[in-house]
């Protein structure tokens, strides 16, 4: 028996590597690409980080779907109103779209999808049993006596949601990984183990997943999309591997052993790049390099909450907070660390690309001088009297913060380093343990609400993504009132307004706005990237 299960597992490896060979199994066309950090879970309640939004985008729709300029389309829903007050959205289903097929179903036959299956869907999202970290994705979404949302199904293809006021960003929040829709059956079927099980409406359905392995996907062929009267997906499946090495896994790209290589790394950069950051000419005949603004601010936090943060900490100074925006060269840490891949972001905390961003004058560009004015003001002219700063990061970050940190020490800045595991700077962020903290956010939908939202006094971590604790009775108005604009033009303006007051009172330090590189095989045709980095691979084309 256990060699049974051994021939199998060989099978399955042998049938979805992509490789070469005579037969009409192997000439089937399949996208290979790693994942370094792993996949988690396939239950796109859990889809929080980069590697399972991916995974799971290709098994799950939900009612609308970003294209790649991030307008908002058509999935599921066909069509939808917006009531005159901004509060109620009426979507209007299509009938021909069905669940993969699977054994929690009558005859292992996927039904068709109807809009009752929103309302459970989106309510699970958020079951405090389940602990979803998508579940603030509802917070705007009206609630029934019982605590359910106030979503109702009209019919099979009418679906109703109400909100408790106005939120303009909602249609690009719904196309969010989260609201994707899942079958009540598969739930009751497989319970917890869902998570690798999972039965969705995507271009691409479940096959196979042996953890920290390989994960595979195979082409759903009832899949309701076409594109020029041709059915999507055109691949015939993708194979995840899970190399942890990046200098491996780019081994393996070199070898052709992977299509797809995704980001830079200091162990292989040089080797990819030039020092202007485009690809090494003796990989031009063998790769193609895309690359694009990023939805993505990479930045250093500041504890503003002087209940937790030492009533002594020079971080307590706004002088102090100025002095180290000024204090080091952005563009020469572009330069020299990323290979010039990103913009240095001297703009505030708004990346650039993103609806709202505001290139002025006002934001922080390298001024030593004026940093060491600033030092002086706050009483510490040269740096006389001042406690060294510990600044928390992670490994993969380690290379910036020495730079910051020879940069500011030249002004009179001590700062020292403490290098922790993302999974225990993450928490130390969130229970506010961490004073001076390196952070990275990533836009969840194209709204530049949603990095303002990181300054809400009630969003304070950790119950909410305000991890520097900042507050602002003067802000808070502001993003209150942005809140309920439907007007873009008058609610961008705002937008500017709250941006000038975080570069102001300096909670953050925003490093770069991050850009997305992406090398691919030359056999691979019809992969684009995106301002959220998304991985969309249901119009992916692969030669033979």
């Amino acid at each position: 028996m256990r060699g049974y299960f051994y021939l199998i597992f060989i099978t399955i490896l042998i049938f979805f590597t992509g490789c070469k060979s005579e037969t009409k199994e192997e000439t089937r066309t399949v996208f290979r690409y790693n994942e370094p950090s792993g996949v988690t879970s396939l239950d796109p309640v859990f889809s929080r980080n980069q590697a399972n939004i991916w995974a799971a985008s290709q098994l799950f729709n939900g009612l609308v779907q970003l294209d790649y300029e991030l307008n908002v389309k058509p999935a599921i829903a066909k069509d939808w109103d917006i009531s005159s007050d901004g509060k109620q959205y009426t979507f209007y289903l299509r009938n021909d779209i069905y669940f993969h097929d699977d054994e929690a179903f009558p005859k292992n036959k996927g039904r068709k999808v109807v809009a009752k299956d929103f309302v459970f869907s989106l309510n699970r999202l958020i079951d405090n049993s389940i602990n979803s970290p998508g579940n603030w994705v509802m917070n705007s979404v009206a609630r029934n006596n019982d605590n359910s949302l106030d979503v109702s199904a009209i019919n099979d293809t009418t679906l109703i949601i109400n909100l408790n006021q106005p939120f303009p960003p909602f249609l690009s929040l719904l196309s969010m990984v989260y609201c994707s829709v899942i079958p009540k059956e598969a739930i009751e079927h497989h319970g917890s183990n869902f998570r690798s099980n999972p039965v969705g409406t995507g271009p691409f359905r479940f096959k196979y997943w042996k953890d920290g392995v390989k994960l595979v996907f195979v082409k759903n062929e009832n899949y309701f999309e076409y594109e020029n009267e041709n059915q999507l997906p055109y691949i015939d499946a993708i194979a995840i591997n899970f190399i942890v090495d990046r200098q491996s896994a780019f081994l393996e790209f070199i070898k052709g052993n992977l299509d797809f290589l995704s980001g830079i790394d200091a162990s292989y950069k040089d080797e990819l790049l030039t020092t202007t950051g485009q690809l090494q000419t003796k990989y031009h005949d063998e790769f193609s390099m895309l690359s694009m603004n990023f939805l993505n601010t990479e930045y250093l936090g500041i504890l503003m909450d002087t209940a937790i943060l030492e009533k002594s900490s020079p971080l307590n100074l706004k002088y102090i907070r100025q002095a180290i925006n000024y204090g080091f060269d952005r563009k020469q840490m572009i330069t020299h660390l990323r290979n010039n891949i990103g913009t240095p972001a001297h703009a505030g905390f708004v990346p650039i690309g993103m609806p709202g961003f505001y290139d002025n004058e006002g934001g922080y560009y390298y001024n030593p001088d004026k940093a060491r004015k600033l030092l002086a003001k706050a009483g510490f002219p040269g740096g006389d009297g001042l406690k060294p700063i510990t600044v928390h990061t992670n490994p993969a970050y380690l290379d910036i913060c020495r730079f910051i940190q020879f940069e500011l020490n030249k002004i009179g800045i001590q700062i020292e380093i403490d290098v922790e595991p993302p999974a225990t700077l993450r928490e130390m962020m969130a229970q506010g343990n961490a004073p001076f903290f390196r952070g990275s956010w990533i836009a969840d939908y194209p709204d530049a609400e949603n990095y303002l939202a990181l300054f809400y006094s009630k969003n304070k971590s950790p119950a909410g993504p305000n991890y520097t604790q900042f507050s602002n009775k003067k802000y808070d108005k502001l993003y209150e009132k942005a809140l309920t604009e439907n007007c873009v033009d008058k609610r961008i303006k705002l937008y500017h307004k709250m941006n000038n007051i975080i570069i102001e009172e300096a909670p953050v330090i925003p490093l770069y706005y991050d850009e997305s590189v992406r090398f691919i095989s030359k056999r691979v045709s019809g992969l684009y990237n995106n301002p959220l980095n998304h991985l969309s691979l249901k119009r992916l084309k692969i030669k033979h």
